[in-house]
């Protein structure tokens, strides 16, 4: 019994020792090679060269018409109107006889002025003989002279008071408005009729100040009117203080309107021609937007690596745009420029065109 527990205690040492000679007797296996990743290509972008040319910009925005000159034929002097030369519609000459208002008494102030006159002007021809003569001295001629000068002026005045029982036309157009009645009393100021001049006919529009500096007076305009009518006009005024409500400033396009075909009031589309910028013509969908919301395109720089560059809007076509800010010469990503970001390093390609 003892034999076989000496014999079993043996064998677990025996084992023991065995399998600690294989721990600390094994070799360290050498190290396996690890091929190495192939470098991934760069992302492939079509790109086209800009090309940077002058272009002029139009701008179309929303008016009306507007007379040139709209004013009020006033009496000048009291009376009651006597003759009435116009109505609604008629069409006058600066200067035509418009009303004309009861005599007050005026022509007879004008006879006695006269009279009066005329009997200086005796006296002082009689007293003018008396001088050359040697009969009078010339001071006694100087006072004559005098009366007679100061009947000439009360003539004059009596007279001017006289013309202003005539209501005349101010200017050349056609009568708007006649407020006054045969057989009214008029006073002084008050309105006999309205008339407007509409040749030239004025196309009015307000633009903002953020495209104002582009407009310059004497540039030509394209108006088109609401019935269909196509007219050349000039930009004649722009105006130098903005609307406090609208912040916008007025503009005047003088239109030729010799027939008067071009009415008061009408809606009116009006194309301004601005001078002319360096502009790039690029495709719609090259367009992009930068992280901070800003439109432009994104370019290819130097060392291949992704930009972007901002730009502004100069003319809208159907298929393609103008735009400013990109430089000549410079690689547009026009397509793939939404799959990179600025600073990644791409492989540019020429896109074909045709």
């Amino acid at each position: 019994m003892l034999w076989s527990r000496i014999t079993a205690v043996l064998l677990v040492i025996a084992a023991v020792g065995w399998i600690a000679s294989g721990v600390f007797t094994k070799k360290e296996a050498p190290p396996v090679a690890v091929a190495a990743a192939p470098e991934s290509k760069p992302f492939q972008v079509s790109v086209l060269p800009a090309v940077v040319e002058p272009r002029s910009r139009k701008l179309t925005l929303s008016g009306r018409t507007e007379a040139d000159v709209r004013t009020m034929a006033i009496a000048r002097a009291s009376g009651v109107v006597t003759e009435l030369s116009v109505r609604r519609g008629s069409v006058v000459k600066q200067g035509d006889v418009i009303a004309v208002l009861s005599d007050e008494a005026r022509e007879s102030n004008v006879q006695q002025a006269q009279a009066r006159v005329e009997q200086r002007q005796k006296e002082y021809e009689a007293k003018r003989v008396l001088v050359e003569s040697g009969n009078l001295a010339k001071l006694g001629l100087s006072q004559f002279e005098a009366d007679l000068k100061s009947a000439q002026a009360q003539l004059a005045s009596a007279q001017a008071e006289r013309d202003r029982g005539t209501v005349l036309a101010p200017v050349s157009g056609i009568i708007n408005e006649v407020p006054a009645t045969l057989g009214q009393s008029l006073q002084p100021g008050a309105p006999v009729a309205e008339v407007m001049s509409l040749d030239p006919m004025l196309a009015v529009v307000e633009i903002s100040e953020r495209r104002l500096s582009g407009v310059k007076v004497g540039e030509r305009a394209d108006v088109r009117l609401i019935g269909g009518d196509d007219v050349a006009g000039t930009v004649r005024f722009i105006s130098n203080r903005a609307s406090p409500q609208t912040r916008t400033y007025r503009i005047d396009v003088s239109l030729a309107n010799p027939d008067r075909k071009i009415a008061d009031g009408v809606t009116a589309e009006v194309t301004l021609y601005l001078a002319p910028v360096d502009a790039t013509k690029v495709a719609r969908s090259a367009l992009t937007f930068s992280a901070e919301g800003k439109l432009g395109v994104r370019v290819v720089e130097e060392g291949n690596k992704v930009a972007f560059v901002p730009v502004a809007l100069v003319e809208d076509q159907t298929d393609f745009l103008y735009v400013s800010g990109i430089a000549s010469g410079a690689k547009i990503i026009v397509q793939g420029q939404d799959f990179v970001k600025e600073g990644q390093v791409v492989e540019p390609v020429p896109m074909k065109q045709g």
